[in-house]
């Protein structure tokens, strides 16, 4: 008998100094090849600091002449650059831009050589949006690897970091700042906290997931063998049961959803062109979506849903930006049920997962039954982290995401949000945000994460401040002009230390009336979460007396 055998892959042999890079990419080519510039530059930075101390860098492809760019922008072209890699090079996974971890973790999972992750820090191209996103996948694969960031990649600290990386192949960061939860003392937040846990483990919940694995975000997926034993349970929905439901809802129906947004005081930055500009056409399909969510989670009893939009319905429908960010708000437009004969979570967020991020899911759900049990608005966001810096000798964050801010989350509701199209290069087919500042107070933080096979949450406090019209303006339009944005403080976090340690491109805040209700809030958190079984670490300064 004959069989046809494979021939055995060859691979090549690593020269010595020298590292290999590669880029992941976007799946969307408008935006890869919107971000290319960026990235040569800042690849020829990368590759001259290197050269400082004897290394070459070589790229592992080439730029492809059809799509006239760099990145890896597929799963399937991942694992052929990577047959051109050594698999004990050092290797550079360098990103200026939002990347689709999941194009490259096929060879990243199984390369042998020492891994080093850079972006630059910096707001309009998200490198280091990228690069917490993709830490966290290795983070929960169990992949080692190290990591670095820089404004402009000509600082002391970046070039120690990359000769500690050539010549040990590690960078250590400060984790100072993270401790692991102390026994707590007796208070009646403590015990809120584990009352709460324990009806979640009996009675459980069930998160509802419109399609998992948003761009790429393999760090965002929770398995059932994690996400069970603490209580919750997933509803695996398709967006195109979501697009149906949107087909059926009436015209009149959406367009009553808009007329309660302008009585409450939102307004929108209109125009005519579809391909450009925000429009009624686009508004009333995102209404639509709004009511087609809450019903389909009406049908199926779900405590929490996700909607992935990016692939799939950003080819259908508008943004379902200004869906999340209602359903995330106490104070919406009302919709009945299927029978008209009740309101749907009247007065009461469904709380909504942006991006279907799982990780989120789990921190939404648990912050909306402990804020409601304290009696605070239970309105809660993901944010992005997506870039800062110091402003009056302190470092401010810039906390941004698409659309899906509650409005609660503003100084004066309604009134202060704007809807904005969303930018044509990520969301062909536009959509309203809603814009606006979050107004000063003090906040609760926190991640759901994965690592050595286990949840783990970090948890810290933080403060958003008020910046002068013009610097709010500056850094707005330094990043993405049509988002909400929210500028935070960090209670004994540094910029290093927070990037070093975060696992995750998200981070969850809510809001508590002052400071020491806030640290009231963290401590039942903190309870919840250890009840449930999950590690608990707290970031920075945080009062759990």
């Amino acid at each position: 008998m004959m069989y046809t055998f494979p021939s055995a892959p060859e691979r090549p042999a690593a020269p010595p100094k020298t590292a290999y890079l590669i880029a992941s990419g976007d799946l969307r080519l408008s935006a890869n090849l919107a971000g290319w510039p960026t990235q040569v530059q800042m690849e020829a930075d990368v590759t001259a600091a290197f050269a400082e101390l004897g290394w070459t860098v070589v790229r592992a492809n080439d730029v492809d002449p059809a799509t006239g760019h760099g990145f890896i922008s597929s799963q399937r072209m991942g694992l052929e650059v990577f047959k051109t890699i050594p698999p004990d090079a050092p290797l550079i996974v360098a990103e200026a831009v939002w990347q689709y971890s999941h194009h490259v973790l096929a060879g990243l999972r199984t390369h042998r050589g020492p891994i080093l992750t850079v972006a630059n820090f910096e707001g309009t191209w998200p490198g280091l949006v990228g690069l917490l996103g993709l830490n966290s996948g290795m983070t929960k694969m169990g992949v080692a690897y190290s990591t670095i960031w820089s404004v402009d990649f000509q600082d002391d600290w970046f070039k120690a970091g990359i000769k500690s990386w050539v010549e040990t192949g590690t960078i250590s960061h400060d984790a100072s700042h993270v401790h692991d939860l102390p026994k707590l003392a007796e208070s009646a937040e403590r015990d809120l906290g584990v009352a709460l846990a324990r009806q979640l483990l009996t009675d459980k919940a069930i998160i509802g997931v419109f399609d998992e694995g948003c761009m790429g975000m393999y760090n965002a997926i929770i398995d059932d063998e994690l996400l069970n034993p603490i209580g919750v349970y997933k509803e695996r929905l398709s967006q195109s049961a979501l697009w149906a439901e949107m087909l059926r809802t009436s015209d009149e129906e959406a367009d009553a959803v808009g007329e309660w947004l302008r009585a409450q005081g939102m307004t929108f930055k209109l125009g005519t062109d579809e391909a450009t500009e925000l429009t009624e056409a686009q508004l009333r399909w995102q209404y639509k979506m709004y009511v087609a969510a809450l019903r389909i989670s009406d049908d199926y009893g779900l405590d929490a849903v996700g909607i992935q939009y990016q692939q799939g319905l950003k080819d259908l429908s508008p943004a379902s930006d200004l869906a999340e960010g209602l359903l995330n708000n106490a104070a919406r437009p009302p919709v009945t049920s299927r029978d008209g004969a009740r309101v749907l979570w009247e007065n009461a967020p469904l709380p909504h997962f942006n991006e279907a991020d799982e990780g989120v899911a789990v921190d939404a759900l648990v912050t909306n039954r402990i804020w409601t049990a304290m009696g605070l608005d239970p309105a809660t966001t993901l944010h992005d982290v997506r870039w800062g810096e110091e402003y009056e000798g302190q470092f401010v964050w810039v906390f941004e995401i698409s659309g899906s801010v509650p409005p609660s989350h503003f100084e004066n509701g309604y009134a202060d949000a704007v809807g904005w199209r969303q930018d044509p290069v990520y969301f062909p087919l536009g959509g309203s945000t809603i814009k606006g500042v979050c107004k000063p107070g003090e906040i609760v933080w926190s991640r759901v994460f994965i690592q050595d096979g286990r949840l783990h949450l970090d948890l810290g406090r933080a403060s958003a401040i008020s910046l002068p019209a013009e610097e709010t303006e500056r850094r707005s339009n330094a990043t993405t002009p049509a988002w909400p944005i929210m500028h935070a403080v960090f209670h004994g976090v540094s910029r290093d230390q927070f990037m070093a340690r975060h696992k995750a491109n998200h981070l969850n805040v809510a809001y508590a009336p002052d400071g020491e209700t806030a640290d009231k809030a963290l401590v039942a958190k903190a309870a919840l979460f250890e009840e449930l079984g999950v590690k608990v670490h707290i970031c920075g300064d945080a009062n759990l007396a």
